[in-house]
This record gives C-alpha cells, structure tokens and sequence, in this order.
C-alpha cells in the first residue's frame, strides 16, 4: 500500500514538475521586440523628464508589441553604429525616424508610416532667408543622418559646395546648442525634430521654407527578416 502510495505521489510529482517546465518554457519563449533607437531624437525617441524613455515612435512599437502579446526591449544605440547593431542581433529593427529613401534595398522596411522632410534651421534676424544666404556660413548636421546623405547627393554639389563647411554631430541637441551659441550658422534636419526642438524658443530659431528633400519614414528589419516585418505590417495597418 505504502509502494503504491509513493508510486502514486511520484507520478503527481512528476506531473507538476513536466507543467511547470511547460509554462515556464511558454513564457520564456514569449517573443521580444528590441528596439534600436537614437536616445537624442526627440519627439521619436529620447529620454523623459522622469528618467524613461520615451516618444512618438517608441509609444506606437509598444502599442504594436502590446496588441501581439510581445515583449519590448528598448536599445538606445548610437545612430552611426545602427547597421552593426542590427547585424549582430543587439537589436530586431531600427524604429526611430528612420527615413527609407535612399536606403530601399539595405533592410525589409515596413511601409512608410510617416512623411519628412529635411530643412534648414537657422536663428532668428541672421538675415538667412533661403538657400542662396547659407552661402558661406557653416551647417551642422547630424552624423549618417538623412540630412547629411541629402546634402551629399550629386543635385546638391553646389549648395554643399557654397558652404563655409559642413560639420557633424553625435545628435541634434548638440546642434542647438552650437547654433544657438553662434558656433554654426544652420542645422540640417527632419522638420519633425525641428519643430519640436523649437516648442518653446520659436522667437530664436526659424525653419527655412524651402525643403531640402522629402522623405519617409519607415521600419527597418535585416534583410533576410522578412517574415518578422510583415508582422509588424499587419498590426500597423490594423492601427
């Protein structure tokens, strides 16, 4: 009775243990999303006033992960690192005002969610009214941003060409402080960031009317992910 007993317990026990492993495996193979976004690009993505991060384009992927039943993992990145991290897995997709023209065949891209454009930004009374008046003065842009692959194109030559010089930075906030300081004359960059860099402080800053370039902003997977971007079309369409 007692070796029945024990036999009996023994195959309960292995039961719960074999439900156990089952649910744990169930919630450890729960997909994830990792995000790979630029921490200084506000309104996309950056850090908030209570120390998380935050943004237009890291609410939409967590309302996205939220209707898949995925969990997300924010990665800031450094924007000029993006490709290495993709290629190595650190991150699933680069989400954060990533502009697909000019890069159609370097990721599976989601269909464009939103339009951009590239402007010039530039203070207030400097007497800089259209492209002809950056002539000698010098422009800041962000690294490997669109802003600067723009003013690179060939159709561009001689507006990058008259230019005092073009310089880079890490990220757009540097930007601003460097015009605002009078160290640069303009920043080029996605009207988005523009407006909302200058809420606040319009009086110091103005937007060029003209347009460098219009773009689009997508999502983009690593080549061979396609199944995991259609994914993420669905549910975008759906939102």
């Amino acid at each position: 009775m007692k070796t029945g007993k024990l036999i009996a317990l023994t195959l309960v026990l292995a039961f719960l243990l074999a439900l156990s492993f089952g649910c744990g495996k169930q919630v450890d193979d729960k997909r994830t999303l990792n995000l790979g976004f630029d921490a200084e690009f506000p309104p996309y993505g950056y850090m908030g006033e209570d120390g998380q991060y935050t943004g237009f384009d890291i609410d939409m992927a967590k309302a996205l992960c939220e209707r898949l039943g995925w969990e997300i993992k924010l990665v800031p990145i450094n924007w000029d690192s993006k490709d290495m991290e993709l290629e190595s897995g650190t991150i699933d997709c680069i989400w954060n005002g990533f502009t697909i023209n000019g890069r159609e065949t370097g990721y599976t891209w989601t269909d464009a969610y939103m339009d951009n454009s590239q402007v010039f930004v530039v203070r207030s009374g400097a007497g800089i009214a259209g492209f002809a008046d950056l002539a000698g003065k010098i422009v800041v842009v962000q690294n490997d941003s669109s802003a600067q692959t723009a003013i690179e194109k060939e159709e561009n030559a001689d507006l990058l060409a008259s230019f005092a010089n073009l310089e880079t930075v890490g990220d757009y906030n540097t930007a601003f402080m460097q015009l605002e300081s009078g160290a640069v004359d303009a920043i080029a960059m996605d009207v988005g960031v523009a407006r909302f860099q200058m809420i606040g402080r319009e009086d110091a800053f103005q937007i060029l009317e003209d347009a460098l370039v219009a773009e689009q902003y997508g999502i983009g997977f690593r080549k061979d992910d396609i199944t995991f971007g259609l994914e993420v079309q669905k549910i975008l369409e759906e939102m």
